[in-house]
């Protein structure tokens, strides 16, 4: 089953490389004054060649006047990174743009992360009352496309996006265009995003394992006999019985990634669907070359049987999808596995370390299947996208602070998380964390060094390598936690454990599998939050022994009746 979905891997890439980026060249790109592209006539009268409202503009041009940006803001409130008297609308960050750029970002409205978020923002589409930019997905692009809420941003980005920004689109082969472009006319700037961040991994207690004499479990078999020893044999050593073995999705969290949602899945249980050869939420290819839904396949059935059986003995947290914060179980020492992608040394493991410094937490490519690889379902190169309100005087500004985050974010200080800075988006070189990663292996090994690696591209990485060895200790190929020394500075060492922990095994090989679709069909407009939120009441359910395993054939006839099998067909006319 496995080698049937890597079709879709040759596939994507296919498309990928038949993409027109739709670009200028960029890496040649040129920044004209307003006369640049001017000449004189026989009479001595100047003559434009170019419109010059098409010129090149100054990427960071610092108003002569102060604007103001007013946007809504995605907050994490259990986040206690901030500095006394700062806030999410005033902080190092929003200071920043405003001394560089002399715009003064406003939070109309704040709302906490993941489910609370999205409802804000699609109650501010549904009642017309939308600040002057937010970040939203690709169905909340897509309404409010069709809306006419938004301002076109083609001519804005072509002049005021810098070349650093062009390149990181032209990156994609014109992918991320793409997922912007409605009619010709470009209406978001989109994310771009590390392949990795679709790559789910297990991270797990390694000190947990030694102290219980294990071995990092390579299959599902091994993972159910790890995660009831550290549920029965009290790893923390603490007398009681209260760890936890596998964490689960929090509240409003999801099981695993989806087409539309493709990245940054944490707490989910993305690899054991994997290890089944299952990819839930995304579209595939089947053997005669059709599109199909891997919820409503046979392996996602068999997967929950296996799920449903581990959750029964206790193996994953009994509050799972029920929790309020998923991460609490990290962070206060109680669960011993989580699944996530490769960036959790930004958080949680800096607070899990702080309440335990022997907190061991490593990373690894399992469970694998039956034979022996690892499957991740890959992320869309953009998942989230910085959108204007039509009318906005100034939509050139979100572009000039995304320039600005893309040319200084490896001057920052980290330790105050970069999610502070107004309408982040990620902007990367798609390969970025594991080319980072080997980067600093290598100097940390000796066999290169700095001057090795300069391609302005990594943005990060020179900052990286200047500074690696303050947080790693010796012998550098060892990343226990007591070879790092997360106190010299918090900030490095955040970004360092999560590229040398979070990031290295992604250097090997595994299967990726993409989906033929990242986006919306015409009739999931209308019908697919109510079949999302059918797979999810059904999946959890089946899972937490509320359902029998019965349910999900059930759920693949009501799937298909309410509109599943039009959607298909959508979808297999969208791959032809």
């Amino acid at each position: 089953m496995a080698k049937r979905f890597m079709l879709v891997s040759l596939v994507f890439i296919l498309l990928l490389s038949a993409c027109s980026s739709g670009g200028n060249n960029t890496e040649n790109a040129t920044r004209h004054t307003d006369n640049g592209n001017s000449s004189t006539n026989v009479s001595g009268e100047k003559e434009a060649t170019e419109d010059e409202s098409k010129e090149q503009a100054d990427p960071f041009g610092k108003y002569a006047e102060t604007i103001t940006l007013n946007y809504g803001k995605e907050v994490d409130p259990t986040d206690k990174s901030l500095p006394e008297g700062d806030t999410p609308e005033n902080n190092q960050y929003s200071r920043y743009i405003k001394e560089v750029l002399n715009i003064d970002t406003k939070v109309t409205w704040q709302a906490a992360s993941g489910t609370n978020y999205d409802q804000k923002v699609n109650l501010a589409i549904s009642s017309n009352d939308l600040p002057d930019a937010l970040i939203v997905k690709d169905s909340q692009l897509r309404a409010m496309v069709k809306a006419g809420q938004l301002a076109d941003l083609t001519e804005a980005f072509e002049r005021y996006a810098s070349p650093s920004v062009k390149k990181f689109m032209e990156k994609t082969n014109g992918v991320s265009q793409k997922s912007v472009t409605f009619d010709g006319k470009m209406y978001a700037i989109p994310s771009i995003q590390v392949q990795s961040d679709g790559v789910h991994q297990m991270w797990i207690r390694k000190d947990w394992l030694d102290k219980l004499g294990l071995e990092a479990p390579k299959t599902i078999e091994d993972l159910e006999k790890v995660a009831r020893a550290f549920v029965e044999q009290d790893p923390d050593d603490n007398g009681k019985d209260d760890t936890i073995g596998i964490a689960g999705q929090q509240n409003g969290g999801r099981l695993y990634a989806n087409f539309l949602e493709s990245t940054n899945n944490t707490y989910g249980l993305d690899p054991i669907f994997g290890a089944y050869q299952s990819y839930p939420g995304f579209w595939l290819k089947n053997e005669s070359g059709e599109a199909v839904y891997g919820s409503i396949l046979p392996e996602t059935k068999e997967a929950l049987a296996k799920l449903r059986d581990m959750y029964a003995n206790g193996l994953i947290d009994r509050e799972l999808g029920i929790r309020k914060s998923a991460s609490e179980t990290v962070t206060d020492g109680k669960a011993g596995i989580f699944f996530g992608p490769w960036w959790m040394g930004y958080g949680p493991l800096p607070d899990a370390i702080k309440n335990n410094p022997e907190a061991n937490w490593q990373a690894y490519l399992l469970p694998l299947d039956a034979d022996g690889e690892f499957n991740a379902h890959m992320g869309a190169p953009s998942t989230l996208f910085v959108v204007v309100r039509k009318g906005y005087e100034h939509p050139e500004a979100v572009i000039k602070m995304l320039n600005l985050l893309v040319r200084d974010e490896s001057t920052f200080d980290i330790s105050v998380p970069i999610g502070h800075y107004p309408l982040r988006v990620p902007m990367s070189y798609t390969d970025e964390s594991e080319y980072s990663a080997q980067a600093l292996r290598e100097v940390l090994a000796g066999t290169k060094t700095a001057a090795d690696f300069t391609d302005p591209g990594y943005k990060l990485l020179a900052a990286d390598i200047a500074n690696i060895k303050k947080v790693k200790k010796e012998p550098y190929d060892n990343l226990d936690i007591e070879y790092w020394d997360p106190k010299a500075d918090e900030g490095t060492w955040k970004r360092a454990y999560s590229l040398l922990v979070g990031s290295s095994s992604l250097t090997q090989d595994y299967n990726k599998i993409y989906s033929v679709l990242y986006s919306q069909t015409k009739t999931m407009e209308s019908r697919w939050t109510n079949l999302k939120k059918l797979e999810d009441e059904t999946f959890l359910k089946i899972i937490m022994g509320a359902a029998p395993i019965d349910d999900f054939d059930k759920f693949v006839e009501d799937w298909k009746r309410q509109g599943g099998d039009i959607i298909t067909k959508e979808v297999q006319e969208h791959v032809k």
